[in-house]
């Protein structure tokens, strides 16, 4: 694909970088007063504002420019067709594929993959049916009230998201809980507060040898039995979401019982598949395919729409400018709503996993910044605890700042209260307050003239921090699956432009591998030779169980 800094556009990018960052957001501002006008875009109950970032008309030509040079409308296109774009691992990159096609043939590898897609949502759409009206029940007898899934990674962070994203003035038969950590004291804490004989368990991984998943499956077995359900237990409470038949057959499932997904489907993109069964059973199948809706929707959009009103193509356009050529190094996700509290997270492995990558496609090191630290919370309590940070730190972090016009649940004053402080906080970064104000402000409230001149260098905020706003009309199951699709294609266009594979994750197999190496070692009590830390690390920590446990 060639070097991305031999590019004209990205040359003349790196030109307008240095002017720009003599540039302050008010002074574009007053020489624009219909900048919102300009720089915002809205599609199908989304507002997309990113006039509060340092762009000009320039740098956005110049950078539509460089996605045109880097073919992004080729690669955006050989996704949606099925192609091989994950070059690592020789596989297509479909999970587009699982919320709508125009079409009724998507090949990959010589099978058409739209009706084993239908086949698998009509299977979960039976199975959820039938555990919400009652008619699947228990080894006993008894009616299904809880639901734990088992997953870590993708298999957990986008289901767990989308449910609290979703669960205010949900009214489900079901309670739905999420098991990750390898840490006993999850499952453990979790199982206490259940009964077995109402309670079903949703396994979710590919192999089904995920060491996490299964650590926390088998004790999910254990407790059961301990419990008194030996028989039928596993085939009446145990559902699984994997690939391996073998493994969950030997681990009691029943195959009927086994949702299947494909190796074109990644795992930090999998909520639309199967693996977000534990959504359709808290949701009901209905709302979960307003969710694919919602992302197709963006789907569409995204394929169609011209870049310059592109929003996913501007959100990763942007980010490129912030983080590449303005030199931010990190990103903030600050939700205006506490059913999205979960979003900084999943958004922080959609990306950081994607392309938090020092090689290009052609197996060379990338030579310039690449993807920013994806962090955040919740808006209101983010005010008082980091965004001191983010006005006076010296540091610059560009922040997306999102919210809905309507609230999930209406009480009173309180989503008036909570939207004045998001439009607050972005003016506020934007403008800052300079010494002549402070210093006017402390007149006002009777200050002496000392007292201001040892004040206002405290008080002074410099502004000129970007922000960008999304706006969604409610919080509802289709714009919640809209704004989830724009952020994956945001990362897809990210990837292109950095000239990274954005779909494999090596990094995170060499953690795995070591893992389990060491996991052994430990069981065993024999260490094989680590590096001296690790050793005495290994060292230490067996010999204090063994006192502990005498």
């Amino acid at each position: 694909m060639g070097c991305r800094t031999s590019l004209a556009s990205w040359q003349k990018l790196t030109s307008l970088a240095a002017s720009v960052k003599q540039l302050h957001l008010k002074d574009l501002f007053n020489a624009q007063p219909q900048r919102f006008d300009q720089y915002s875009v809205s599609h199908s109950g989304i507002l997309f504002d990113y006039s509060k970032n340092l762009v000009s008309s320039d740098v956005l030509k110049q950078l539509i420019a460089l996605a045109e040079d880097c073919e992004l409308s080729s690669w955006r296109d050989k996704m949606f067709s099925g192609e091989k774009i994950n070059i690592t691992e020789q596989r297509a990159v479909l999970h587009t594929a699982l919320r709508g096609s125009e079409s009724s043939e998507l090949l990959v590898d010589g099978e058409n993959v739209l009706p084993l897609v239908t086949e698998q949502l009509e299977k979960v759409a039976t199975f959820v049916n039938a555990v919400r009206s009652g008619d699947w029940r228990g080894a006993t007898g008894k009616v299904i009230t809880d639901i734990v899934s088992i997953g870590v990674g993708g298999s957990n962070l986008g289901p767990q998201m989308v449910t609290e994203a979703l669960s205010p003035n949900t009214q489900s038969p079901l309670n739905v809980h999420y098991v990750s950590n390898a840490d006993g004291v999850q499952i453990a804490t979790t199982l206490e507060k259940l009964n077995a004989e109402t309670t079903l368990f949703v396994v979710s991984s590919k192999t089904f040898t995920t060491s996490e998943t299964m650590t926390n499956a088998n004790t999910a077995v254990n407790w059961l039995k301990s419990e008194c359900l030996q028989r039928d237990a596993v085939s009446k409470h145990f559902v699984a979401v994997s690939t391996n038949i073998e493994k969950t057959t030997e681990f009691g499932i029943d195959p009927d019982n086994v949702f299947t997904m494909w190796d074109w489907v990644g795992g930090r993109f999998s909520l639309w598949s199967t693996i977000g069964l534990p959504i359709a059973l808290y949701l009901g199948f209905d709302q979960f395919n307003q969710l694919l809706k919602g992302a197709h929707a963006a789907d569409l959009h995204f394929k169609s729409a011209p870049f310059e009103q592109n929003i996913p193509v501007l959100m990763a356009l942007l980010s490129l400018w912030n983080t590449t050529f303005m030199g931010a190094k990190a990103q903030a996700i600050l939700p205006y709503d506490q059913s999205m509290h979960m979003l900084p997270a999943y958004l922080q492995q959609a990306e950081m996993e994607s392309n938090g990558k020092s090689t290009t496609f052609a197996g060379e090191q990338v030579a310039y910044t690449s993807v920013p630290l994806i962090w955040g919370m919740t808006g209101i309590n983010g005010q008082h605890a980091f965004y001191q940070y983010l006005h006076q730190g010296t540091t610059v972090v560009p922040a997306d700042f999102i919210g809905s016009v309507t609230p999930r649940i209406n009480v009173g004053k309180h989503h008036t209260v909570l939207m004045s402080n998001m439009f607050a906080q972005t003016e506020a970064l934007m403008n800052g307050v300079t010494d002549e104000e402070v210093a006017a402000q402390l007149r006002e409230k009777g200050a002496d003239e000392s007292e201001i001149e040892s004040l206002v260098p405290h008080k002074v905020h410099q502004g000129n921090r970007p922000t960008t706003t999304i706006l969604l009309d409610k919080i509802d199951a289709f714009h919640v699956g809209q704004l989830i699709a724009l952020y994956e294609h945001k990362i897809f266009t990210q990837g292109i432009l950095l000239d990274v594979c954005s779909f494999d994750q090596w990094g995170v197999e060499l953690g795995k591998g070591l893992a389990n190496a060491i996991q052994g070692e430990l069981e065993r009590g024999e260490f094989a030779i680590h590096d001296s830390s690790t050793t005495g690390l290994l060292n230490y920590f067996s010999k204090k169980r063994v006192e502990y446990s005498a």
